[in-house]
């Protein structure tokens, strides 16, 4: 599909990184048709990464986290949708219908709908929350001011960084975690107890191997969660942080195909024609094989809107981008890269127990992944290696004395093969 009369409207669902970032694309690379962006929030698009830190704090104000100006959007000729929903999707008559009742038509659709937090069953109460959105965040805040004291249900990313933005709010602190090491998808052993000894120098009492066995809301507010095994904690506020879940429901109802989100092609073309799929809730191929991944963070979703809004243009590139993410805790940045499996080995350059390190997933002799704390060229140069292919020497790898950049390079016998 090229810019042309074909190609008059286009219609974006979800105003995150992903569906912003698409629609600033369209214009930037000269599409003068109707460009419609609705989001579900009443805010315009703003910088999510800040819900579990800044904007929960307090540090940072609502309005220093917007994308772009107000103005931007009208500049761009943009119409910003804020605060509604779409609630119907006929991808054959290329119509989506508002929760307003309003209908828009479409030449080309993109959903970039997001994720929910995934909640648990029979737990609920005015101080237990989940977290996903900037009025969360107000909520959250609120409440944890008010009781002194969080409990957090789940040792991921959000639950971590809520855990360390709790404790600069004076609160006291637990952290329940289902698995044996706290970000267990993520990192490996000796990363995840690095990061629990950050907690733990900071008070926050972390407890894992913990099977919930219920969570109960007394009349005064206050919370009691109790493990199976009898131990038992209890606090004014929890949160549930135990992941979150693709939002496929208008693609479910308009007969998408949908696994583990929306399934896309390489191209970000869903089973629907004209309809594309970016971000948080879009199943895409990987670059090994028969590899699919959908991935959960800013720096992907927004590569994802600009690469969707290439293909909506008729100007595919191809998709190479190597997910990545970070999170702060305690002033310290946690960076991480690729796609990582629990079984995957690492070399690692620097020192874990110094903070200061590199780690990189290595299977079969293949860079898949890498954790690094304190060294952001390093994880530059390693997402480069990833996307390349190829096999690496460990030992030098590991061999500090050898930069990461002469091992990318290869520019040394016996340090790289590159992939055939």
């Amino acid at each position: 599909m090229s810019p042309s009369t074909e190609l008059s409207t286009v219609v974006i669902v979800g105003s995150g990184i992903a569906g912003a970032s698409a629609a600033q694309t369209l214009r930037s690379e000269g599409f003068a048709g109707r460009v419609v962006l609705i989001g579900d929030e009443p805010a315009p698009p703003y910088r999510r990464p800040t819900v579990s830190k800044d904007l929960l704090s307090g540090a940072t104000a609502a309005e220093k986290t917007a994308l772009r100006p107000d103005s931007f959007w009208k500049e761009q000729d943009i119409e910003l949708v804020t605060g509604a929903t779409a609630v119907e999707l006929d991808a054959r008559r290329k119509v989506l219908t508002l929760s307003s009742g309003e209908t828009l038509h479409f030449s080309a659709l993109l959903l970039a709908t997001g994720g929910r937090a995934r909640r648990l069953d029979g737990v609920s109460g005015a101080d237990v929350f989940t977290l996903r959105s900037m009025v969360d965040a107000d909520s959250l805040r609120e409440s944890i001011r008010r009781t002194g004291s969080l409990l957090v249900i789940g040792g991921g990313l959000i639950g971590c960084e809520v855990a360390a933005t709790a404790r600069s709010l004076g609160a006291d602190v637990t952290v329940l975690e289902r698995d044996a090491s706290l970000l267990s998808r993520i990192v490996p052993p000796d990363v995840s107890t690095m990061i629990a000894s950050l907690h733990s120098e900071n008070d926050v009492d972390v407890c894992t191997n913990v099977t919930l066995a219920s969570l109960d809301v007394g009349d005064d507010g206050a919370a009691l969660a109790t493990a199976a095994d009898g131990r038992t904690w209890s606090a004014g506020t929890v949160l549930v942080s135990v992941g979150t879940v693709p939002e496929v429901s208008l693609a479910v109802a308009a007969g998408l195909r949908v696994h583990n989100g929306i399934t896309v092609d390489e191209l970000f073309r869903t089973s629907a024609d004209g309809v594309f799929a970016a971000g948080d809730a879009a199943n895409i191929p990987g670059a090994r094989g028969d590899e699919r991944y959908r991935s959960e963070h800013w720096n992907g979703a927004q590569a994802q809107g600009i690469a969707a809004a290439h293909s909506i243009l008729g100007k595919p590139t191809p998709f190479t981008d190597v997910p990545w993410g970070w999170s702060t805790q305690y002033g310290h940045t946690v960076q991480f890269a690729g796609a990582t499996r629990v079984d995957d080995d690492y070399v690692v350059r620097g020192s874990i127990a110094d903070r200061d390190f590199t780690a990189v997933a290595v299977r079969e002799d293949t860079p898949v992944g890498a954790i690094a704390v304190g060294r952001p060229k390093d994880l530059r140069t390693v997402r480069t290696m990833i996307a390349r292919g190829g096999t690496v020497d460990r030992v030098a790898l590991a061999d500090e004395s050898v930069a990461l950049t002469d091992v990318l390079a290869g520019d040394r016998e016996g340090l790289a093969t590159p992939a055939r």
